[in-house]
């Protein structure tokens, strides 16, 4: 293995703003697309943690230099087929290695480029596991980001890596480029890890460019002029097929933000828009309570936002509330809570399978959270706490229809389609479902059923021909044969002036019996011994009251909590180390 020395390579060229819009439905390859959106003046633009622009990517350019760079790659002595790692840092180099990969016949695979808990070593240790997984044998990452990639790679199959600026000093070869085949792997996309560990999703150019183009055309419904605004991380399946792959599909232009920049100065997302006078922009709902939080009264005067015609919303579980107030503190600035759109996908569907109505906002449904619990019946309760003011009621976003060509089922346990309103997990099929999980073949076949099905591993219910999404199969919590959504009980916890929203996490443990026992871990900055006593009190109290149940509740530092690659609450690795916690002596 052959490591480089660090150079670090900047650009700052601007790009202009799309003149016309035209859907091709000729190419059937991610590098077809790029042939299409290199004939137009729109591209990337990259922006600091100023909101200055400092790198800008015009298509025409990207398909110039990606070409050039694939015939480096190509000389370097890899199988076609062989599987790149790429650290996805939010820059044009990562663009510029994905499309070479492509035009090389090679298969990119974005790594995570953030720290997890735990620091140097737990994320080399994960880049480690990545790279075992996909048994790279070329890798790349900016110069920052060497060191780590470096230490992971020792004792893989990695046979060079370096900084861009190393593959770029290669040699071409003078053999004509062989571009991807439509049934061949366009990426390995790896899954947030939210209830495991993450499992390389191998999707074809077949597959993704089916997803995108009923995105552009179906689910965000891009239209002439339209401009994008990304501050998502390109390793998540939302940042890189949804904004960073369909605007280059639909010939538009997008302005990128690094996900750290987004994270201590949210308003930059506002100002991008506002300046840009944006009109598409996606992000989990934890993004929209960040600019929420830090949004003062008299910032409204800096931001218009009145061009903001689609504010996606998805890659967890929403809550009405929280996208409420953002679009309540907006509302000066022009912000038409209409313009939320929400969405449902995950990467093993490339990513999207549904929308809801565009121009609607949010559509909720008022379910009976008792019937929900006990017979994972969604009756519908309108308005919510209807009856005799003793019930209790559940709140699910209208997540909409299935994108066209996709076939959808709620099934029980037994393997049951189910009727309209009951809960129980969702199958979907259609032309973008992954092919399966790299090297797992274990895996694969109990996610993918030989004739196509997919189990989404997500509880839902359906109304009319909508989705309505409750939660993950494996997180849910069951006492005394009750089904307990974990997300009531975080949502409780967070109801408390000292807890903010993504800083608790449930799951169950084995009882001192066998039972299941519900905790709560809940990260807050109480240190007075009584403060944290008091808070503990009112949380489980509010949890029994409300849910019925006793609930453990542990209070913890803040930042302790572990997250997935795409910066969820990871449930799965809260329990893990509460278990190792409990288990030390």
């Amino acid at each position: 293995m052959r490591v480089a020395k660090i150079v670090r390579l900047m650009a700052a060229t601007p790009t202009s703003n799309p003149s016309h819009l035209r859907r091709d439905n000729s190419f059937s390859t991610l590098t077809g697309a790029l042939d299409y959106a290199g004939r137009g003046q729109t591209g990337y633009n990259f922006y600091s943690g100023t909101g200055e622009l400092f790198a800008a990517l015009p298509y025409a350019k990207l398909r110039k230099e990606a070409r050039s760079l694939a015939r480096k790659l190509s000389n370097m002595g890899v199988s076609r087929g062989s599987r790149v790692a790429l650290v996805a840092d939010t820059h044009p180099d990562f663009v510029r290695f994905f499309f070479a990969c492509q035009y090389a016949g090679l298969i990119p695979v974005p790594l995570p480029a953030q720290f997890q808990l735990g620091g140097w070593k737990a994320y080399v240790a994960q880049l480690t596991r990545l790279l075992s997984i996909c048994e790279a044998e070329l890798a790349m990452a900016p110069d920052a980001f060497l060191p780590f990639l470096t230490d992971a790679a020792a004792g893989t199959n990695v046979r060079f890596l370096g900084v861009p600026q190393d593959y770029d000093a290669l040699a071409e070869t003078d053999m004509p480029l062989k571009p991807a085949e439509p049934t061949e792997l366009a990426y390995l996309q790896y899954t947030s890890g939210s209830t495991r560990f993450p499992r390389g999703v191998m999707i074809t150019h077949k597959a993704v460019l089916s997803n995108l183009l009923t995105i552009i055309k179906d689910g965000a419904k891009i239209r002439e002029g339209d401009r994008a605004v990304s501050w998502l991380p390109f390793f998540h399946d939302m940042g890189l097929v949804g904004l960073l792959l369909a605007p280059m599909v639909s010939r538009i232009s997008v302005d990128f933000l690094n996900t750290r920049d987004f994270a201590m100065r949210p308003r930059l997302w506002l100002k991008l828009m506002s300046e840009n006078r944006a009109t598409l922009s996606f992000g989990p709902p934890f993004g929209y309570e960040l600019v929420a939080r830090r949004f003062r009264d008299e910032d409204a005067r800096h931001y218009d936002l009145r061009s903001w015609r689609v504010a996606g919303v998805g890659a967890e579980m929403i809550r009405p509330e929280s996208l409420r107030q953002f679009a309540d503190r907006l509302r000066p600035c022009g912000f038409d809570a209409r313009a939320f759109l929400p969405c449902y996908g995950m990467a093993e569907c490339s990513l999207a399978v549904s929308f809801g109505v565009q121009g609607q906002g949010l559509q909720t449904d008022h379910v009976d959270a008792d019937l929900l619990s006990e017979r994972r019946m969604a009756a519908s309760v309108n308005p919510p706490h209807a009856g005799d003011g003793n019930g209790r009621s559940n709140t699910f976003i209208n997540c909409g229809v299935p994108l066209p060509e996709y076939e959808s089922e709620i099934r029980d346990p037994a393997g049951r389609v189910l009727p309209e309103r009951h809960c129980g997990t969702l199958y979907l099929r259609g032309p973008s479902v992954m092919s399966g999980y790299f090297g797992n073949p274990e895996a694969t076949r109990a996610a993918l059923s030989e004739d196509g099905w997919l189990n989404t591993g997500d509880l839902a219910y359906r109304v009319g021909s909508s989705i309505f999404i409750t939660g993950r199969e494996k997180d849910l919590i069951i006492i005394h044969g009750r089904n307990i959504w974990p997300q009531d009980i975080e949502y409780l916890a967070e109801l408390q002036p000292e807890i903010r929203t993504r800083d608790a996490s449930a799951f169950s443990v084995p009882g001192p019996e066998g039972e299941e026992q519900a905790v709560v871990i809940v990260q807050c900055r109480v240190s007075d011994k009584q403060k944290s006593a008091e808070l503990k009190e009112r949380i489980h109290r509010l949890i029994s009251e409300e849910l019925g149940i006793v609930c453990k509740v542990e209070l913890v530092p803040r930042n302790s909590l572990p997250c997935t690659t795409s910066g969820k609450p990871s449930r799965s690795g809260t329990r893990k180390e509460y278990l190792k916690r409990k288990s030390a002596p």
